[in-house]
C-alpha cells in the first residue's frame, strides 16, 4: 500500500495571482491545515480563491519551537500544506527544517512545481542558463567581503536576491569585486504592473538603479567570470 503524503510543499504567485496551478489549489482545498509564512498575505490569495482552511504561522522566527508539534499531528494522520509568502518554500523561504523534520520521522513529502522567483529573472537575463549557482541573500555583515572575493572566481552565471533598500550598496560591492564590465541583470516586481528587467554591464545598471527610487522583490545576475 502506497504511504500517504503528509506534507504537501505548495508554490504560491510570486506576485500575479493567477499564477498557480489547478493542482496547487485542489491541495489547498483538501489539506486540513496550512502552514503559512505570513498567515495575512496567504490569508488574501486564500480569500481570493474561495479557500476556507485553518491557517497557523510557520516562519523563520518560531520554525523550532512548533516544527515537533506538527511533525507529532501529521504522525497521527493530519495531511498539511506549507507555503511561503511568494514563490517555493524553502528557497530563502521557511521549509527545510520541516521538510528534514518529516524525512527524518518517516512521513512522505511532496513538493508541487510551480514558481520561484529566480527562474524567469534567470532566463530573460540572456545571461548563460545552462550552468548556473544560486546564492540567494547575501550574508549583510559577517563573511561578506569573503564570500563576494570567491564569486569573483566563479564561472558560472550568479544568482543572488536583494532588498530593494540595498541595491545599489550591493551593485557598488559586485562593481568593485566582479570588474566594471561584468554583464549583469536586475529583475523587480516580477509577474507585477510595474515589472521591470534592465541588462547591461554592472556600471551601467549601476548607474540606472541609482538614478531612481527602487522597489518590490528584487532577483539580481550576474555573469560568472570569464578567462
Amino acid at each position: 500500500m502506497e504511504q500517504k503524503t503528509s506534507l504537501f510543499i505548495v508554490p504560491t504567485p510570486i506576485g500575479n495571482l493567477a499564477d498557480i496551478t489547478l493542482r496547487a489549489l485542489d491541495i489547498l482545498k483538501s489539506s486540513d491545515l496550512i502552514l503559512a509564512e505570513d498567515t495575512r498575505t496567504s490569508g488574501f490569495l486564500l480569500k481570493h480563491y474561495s479557500i476556507s482552511k485553518p491557517l497557523q504561522s510557520f516562519h523563520n522566527f518560531n520554525e523550532h519551537k512548533v516544527v515537533n508539534h506538527y511533525i507529532e499531528r501529521m504522525e497521527k494522520g493530519e495531511v498539511m500544506a506549507l507555503v511561503s509568502d511568494a514563490g517555493t518554500p524553502g528557497i530563502s523561504d521557511p521549509g527545510f527544517l520541516i521538510i528534514r523534520a518529516c524525512l527524518q520521522a518517516g512521513l512522505k513529502v511532496e513538493c508541487l512545481p510551480g514558481p520561484t522567483a529566480f527562474v524567469p529573472a534567470l532566463v530573460k537575463s540572456g545571461l548563460p542558463c545552462d550552468r548556473f549557482v544560486f546564492e540567494g541573500f547575501l550574508p549583510v555583515k559577517k563573511g561578506r567581503q569573503t564570500l563576494l572575493t570567491a564569486l569573483a572566481q566563479e564561472e558560472r552565471t550568479m544568482i543572488f536576491y536583494e532588498s530593494p533598500y540595498r541595491l545599489v550598496k550591493t551593485l557598488e560591492q559586485f562593481k568593485t569585486y566582479f570588474g566594471a564590465e561584468r554583464k549583469a541583470s536586475v529583475s523587480r516586481e516580477l509577474t507585477k504592473m510595474f515589472e521591470e528587467t534592465f541588462t547591461g554591464t554592472l556600471e551601467e545598471v549601476l548607474t540606472h538603479f541609482q538614478a531612481k527610487e527602487v522597489k518590490g522583490e528584487i532577483v539580481m545576475v550576474v555573469a560568472g567570470r570569464e578567462d
